[in-house]
């Protein structure tokens, strides 16, 4: 694990990590969300699961939708100043700075990734209100103590944080562990933190189908869950309202990108560290 300042890591070693002979989470999720950061590969699985499984379109745009639902009700409702968001992905519109910073501008974020291809891009993330800070951290969410001991640079963890996981744990192969790494993560937060996690579900044949040729297809498995599963993670948390949800139903807002109604194989929701 390391926290080197992806603005002095050469160009060079962060190109000689990228793979582009196989499909890339990161890439594939951009494409499906209509970004230009993706190579052949990626597209080529993304259309073939556009056929298999149409709706994990929608799972990619109601969960980013999701995500600036969540940040807003934390900085804004809650008060949160503080956001630590673990397996951030290539940057789009409306990142997690971007929409706490609008609500709150003294609101301070650390961004945690070990992708080559999101560290390549990570000084669009490194943006900020001259009240607030961002952070990008080349780090690793099996390393839960390191992650938390290098966040601690930018924010202070006496304080409430907004702990953000999407679409990520489902990367972790064995569901005991992915409950263990956000245990660890949440035991160095205070009380008053909050957790946020969304991720696709087991809920259909079309994307338990999706899942099983995307796992295939040689880039890193991602397995889809039972939604007891995904309620599973905020288990000591209270529960905000309307608790463990198909993610457009969560707090929808008016103009929201997805229907409320809309019924997608993905479920989220937030707890609050007593």
């Amino acid at each position: 694990m390391s926290d080197s300042n992806p603005q002095i890591i050469a160009a060079a070693d962060i190109r000689a990590r990228i793979d582009t002979s196989k499909p890339h989470s990161a890439r594939f999720w951009n494409y499906f969300v209509g970004g230009k950061d993706n190579y052949e590969v990626d597209r080529e699985i993304g259309e073939q699961i556009k056929e298999i499984f149409p709706g994990l379109v929608d799972v990619a745009v109601a969960s980013r939708a999701f995500l600036g639902r969540a940040v807003r009700h934390l900085a804004g409702e809650v008060g949160l100043r503080q956001f630590l968001d673990i397996g951030t992905g290539l940057p789009t519109a409306d990142n997690t700075h971007q929409v706490a910073q609008r609500v709150a501008p003294d609101a301070r974020i650390v961004y945690v990734d070990n992708d080559p291809i999101v560290l390549a891009h990570a000084n669009a993330l490194l943006t900020s209100t001259p009240e607030g800070k961002t952070a990008y951290l080349d780090a690793d969410l099996y390393d839960p103590d390191s992650v938390l001991e290098a966040a601690a640079g930018t924010l202070d963890l006496s304080q409430p944080v907004g702990l953000m996981i999407l679409n990520t744990l489902g990367h972790v192969a064995d569901y005991d562990r992915a409950r263990g790494l956000v245990d660890q993560l949440l035991a160095g937060l205070p009380s008053g933190s909050h957790l946020v996690i969304s991720d696709s579900t087991a809920t259909s044949e079309g994307m338990i189908a999706a899942s099983e040729a995307y796992n295939s297809s040689g880039a890193v498995p991602y397995y889809v869950r039972s939604v007891d599963e995904i309620a599973g993670f905020f288990e000591a948390l209270d529960l905000v309202e309307p608790g463990v949800v198909q993610v457009p139903a969560w707090r929808p807002e008016p103009g929201d990108s997805a229907n409320p109604s809309l019924a997608v194989d993905a479920y989220c929701g937030v707890g609050r560290k007593r």
